[in-house]
């Protein structure tokens, strides 16, 4: 991957980010973290709504079914690693019910928001 290539992937993650921050806003939820990174895994959005919290990856794609079947195993192990990481450090949100969303996005197309879209069996 060319360094333009990266850097235009890293936009178009940004504005799919934002697309993905207003759409969870508009529907109750509250953004508690954006791009949370540590060393066994990353986060593209944690938001609050009611009595759950929610690790949400955001994925832009050519196609919505494309963006769907990118997910893979081991990433969906990294990211509930990442989660347990942060809800450890954040003892307040311990008692809710925790959730695992997707968020995707296409050109042309509405934002497809999956909640429940697998369970942490790791």
């Amino acid at each position: 991957m060319t360094t333009a290539s990266r850097q235009r992937a890293e936009r178009s993650g940004r504005h799919a980010e934002l697309l993905c921050i207003w759409l969870l806003r508009l529907k109750g939820y509250r953004i508690l973290a954006q791009r949370f990174r540590v060393p066994s895994g990353e986060i593209d959005l944690i938001a609050r709504r009611g009595r759950v919290v929610v690790a949400i990856e955001v994925k832009a794609r050519a196609a919505l079914d494309i963006a769907a079947d990118s997910i893979l195993v081991q990433q969906r192990r990294r990211i509930a690693r990442a989660f347990d990481h942060f809800l450890a450090r954040r003892p307040d949100l311990a008692q809710l019910d925790r959730r695992f969303d997707v968020v995707m996005i296409a050109p042309g197309r509405w934002p497809r928001h999956v909640t429940n879209a697998w369970q942490s069996d790791f």
